[in-house]
This record gives structure tokens, C-alpha cells and sequence, in this order.
């Protein structure tokens, strides 16, 4: 993670209400690049949530699941879990079954140890989407393959 300075802090939360949509991914990007996403967690989650321009959403959540952490993780789920929007929460639902993660089974189980910490998580919709999240996986799993 980028060493965040105060300027560029509060350049990225102004650029963040930016009526192009370039300038609210951009934004996103570095916002979800800080150490410390706690303290910017409303303003990602308004633009995990951009009802203007999915490209935004998009963005935003791909540089919070690149985070590998639980927090870029819970802030992605926790946008998903109360996205109103359907063209929203279908793009944050494609960010998330699309992480690159899945692609290794070493960080595809990392990426499973999270959802399932986070299925005890305090907020009841984060512990909900993470849920629905392992699921769908177990579902993938146990279906069967096709012969040949």
C-alpha cells in the first residue's frame, strides 16, 4: 500500500463527488489504496453504491478486493448486501465472483477463510452476504460433472 498524505487524502474525498465518472473511479482507486480505509469507509461505500456509472462501482471494488485484506473484503460485501440498484449490485456481485484470487487455490482458500470470518461479522448484512457468498460456492462445488 502507497504511503497516503493528508493532501492527497482530501484531494481523493473531493474528486469522490466529481460529476465525471473517471474522476469518482479514480477516487475510488486511491481511496480503497489507503492504509486505512476505516476512516473513508462512507465515502467508498457511496462509490461502491454510484448509481451514475457502474464503471465507478467497478473500479472502486476491484482496488478493494486487490487490498487481499478482510477490510477491503467487508466494505465490497457490505456495499453488495445493500445495493438498491440493480445494474450496482450486479456489477459489485461480478467483482466479487470475479477476483482474481479464485484463480489459485492457495488465495482462493484465503479468500474463503475471510468470507467465513466475516460470517460472523457484527453487521447482520455483511454476515448475510458473506453467507450467501459461501453457498453459492458449496453449490459450484457440489455440482456434478458432466461425462463426456
Amino acid at each position: 500500500m502507497e504511503d497516503f498524505a493528508e493532501p492527497e487524502l482530501r484531494r481523493s474525498i473531493t474528486d469522490a463527488d466529481s460529476p465525471a465518472w473517471h474522476i469518482r473511479a479514480a477516487a475510488g482507486r486511491r481511496l480503497a489504496a489507503a492504509p486505512h480505509i476505516e476512516g473513508v469507509a462512507g465515502v467508498l461505500h457511496r462509490l461502491l453504491l454510484d448509481t451514475k456509472d457502474t464503471g465507478v462501482t467497478s473500479d472502486t471494488a476491484a482496488a478493494l478486493l486487490a487490498r487481499k485484506d478482510l477490510a477491503g473484503l467487508r466494505a465490497v460485501l457490505a456495499a453488495r448486501a445493500t445495493a438498491s440498484d440493480e445494474a450496482t449490485a450486479d456489477q459489485l456481485a461480478a467483482e466479487l465472483d470475479c477476483d482474481p484470487r479464485w484463480t489459485t487455490q492457495e488465495e482462493g482458500a484465503e479468500l474463503i477463510a475471510q468470507l467465513r470470518s466475516l460470517t460472523t461479522d457484527t453487521d447482520p448484512e455483511i454476515r448475510a452476504e458473506a453467507r450467501l457468498r459461501l453457498s453459492r460456492l458449496h453449490r459450484h462445488e457440489e455440482r456434478p460433472t458432466p461425462n463426456p
